[in-house]
């Protein structure tokens, strides 16, 4: 007997959607099955949990500087290094969120290779939502699971 899928679900129950907005020249709603169009990364990674120790735990998915890239952050490229005041704002579905600058995963400056996970040790992330993945974090405090908004803000334009 087959069951009748849509764009946002499957037969186990409904994909998670992720909201890329903000100043973006090409917003968009991603699932996990979308987030493999990028070329997949892996990070082996351990962290520290307040409640839980210490983590071990293997991811998979794309850089998050790919995927906002592709979104088309609006930097202004009459202004050299525009891009170093854009933020980013992750939020996860249990309310945790979490604030990056654009430099730190920018490939020319911090370079930080932070990933928005469609797996987390072997096991789909479909029906979670992505998780942000900060391999170079001691903490895990900026893990965000079930991530169901990213936020790209320009901010101010001048000092005051």
């Amino acid at each position: 007997m087959s069951q009748s899928l849509t764009a946002a679900g499957t037969a186990a129950g409904p994909v998670a959607e992720l909201v890329l907005a903000g100043d973006l020249a090409r917003p968009a709603c991603l699932t996990v099955p979308d987030l493999l169009s990028w070329p997949q990364h892996g990070a082996q990674v351990a962290f520290e949990c307040a409640t839980s120790g210490v983590q071990h735990h293997h991811f998979t998915g794309p850089l998050l500087h790919d995927v906002l890239t592709d979104a088309g952050p609006v930097f202004d490229a009459a202004r050299r290094k525009d891009r170093l005041r854009f933020l980013i704002a992750v939020h996860g579905t249990d309310g945790h969120r979490a604030l990056l600058s654009w430099a730190e995963i920018d490939p020319d400056f911090g370079r930080a290779p932070v990933l928005l996970a469609v797996t987390l040790d072997d096991t789909p992330l479909d029906r979670a939502g992505p998780q942000l993945v900060l391999p170079q974090d001691r903490c895990g405090a900026r893990y965000i699971s079930g991530i169901d908004a990213i936020r790209v803000d320009g901010g101010y334009t001048a000092w005051t």
